[in-house]
């Protein structure tokens, strides 16, 4: 060590990166990826998730500030349409669906550390092989609407909060100009109508990001990057109670407007950490 100047430590560095940059509450990013075990590892694939990979993997991380797993059994699987998805294929796979908050401002830093937890995982043999990724990506928040004005939970506290329920629902606008329009749409008219008396107590609006080119192999690269809108409905109801009346016929109303198509409309409920619950339910 020189005598004039300290070398910099890590304790030093970690101090100087939490003085600086953006460290508010909103939404600023996500993470949704909805995986299928294959046949056969699916408890294995379960317990490694959520005993290391959803930890480790995920909310270790600096900026990754809130998660939650959920998970279609196959009654719930059944539900899904359209039944030719561009997202799933068959529109069954991807029984568990996991979603991270990421802090707004923070998704360079993130997508950095991200990257580098991952290669380190993948090398010391941490990283389960026995999956498919069938929609997993990084998204930017576009949107919140929410059923009850001001009151009730807000969207950063969706993870946290005891929802009984989640819908995802993916939209493919018709062009990348489209977009914009569609996503007013949705904001201003069709989910204030929708969530007025529904279950849903929130429906958040993400756009996917592209993955960087250093990602892992495993994981394909994003999709729809300039023409999908993601959405996720949060339900203080199971979905099997509500979907005839609330959740079939989407893809209708989406239609009529000639801005874009539904592609995948699926319903879940959360897991219950630190059991094995719904695992022999998967198919």
């Amino acid at each position: 060590m020189r005598d004039t100047e300290r070398e910099e430590t890590y304790p030093d560095l970690y101090s100087k990166l939490a003085s600086v940059g953006p460290y508010g509450v909103a939404v600023g990013h996500a993470l949704i990826t909805m995986v299928e075990p294959h046949p056969g590892h699916e408890r294995a694939y379960h317990r490694w998730y959520e005993d290391d990979h959803f930890i480790a993997g995920a909310m270790a991380m600096p900026w990754m500030y809130a998660g939650r797993r959920w998970v279609a059994t196959r009654d719930l699987q059944l539900l899904r349409y359209p039944a030719k998805s561009a997202i799933a294929q068959p529109v069954t796979d991807g029984c568990y669906i996991t979603v991270y908050w990421v802090t707004s401002g923070r998704y360079d830093e993130h997508m950095r550390w991200t990257v580098g937890i991952n290669k380190r995982l993948n090398r010391d043999g941490r990283v389960f092989q026995q999956r498919t990724h069938v929609f997993t990506a990084f998204q930017d928040h576009e949107v919140t609407v929410y059923r009850d004005g001001v009151s009730g939970p807000r969207d950063f506290h969706a993870l946290d909060h005891p929802y009984s329920g989640l819908v995802l629902e993916v939209i493919d606008a018709e062009s990348p100009e489209q977009r914009a329009e569609l996503l007013e749409w949705l904001r201003s008219r069709h989910l204030p109508k929708l969530l007025a008396g529904s279950p849903a107590s929130m429906v958040t609006v993400f756009r996917p990001t592209p993955l960087p080119g250093d990602r892992m192999t495993y994981v394909k690269q994003v999709e729809g990057v300039d023409t999908r809108l993601t959405l996720l409905w949060f339900l203080e109801a199971d979905p099997r109670e509500c979907w005839e009346e609330h959740f079939t016929g989407l893809e209708a109303a989406v239609a009529e407007t000639g801005l874009g198509r539904v592609e995948l409309v699926a319903p879940f409920i959360p897991t219950v950490p630190g059991t094995d619950r719904y695992v022999d339910q998967l198919r």
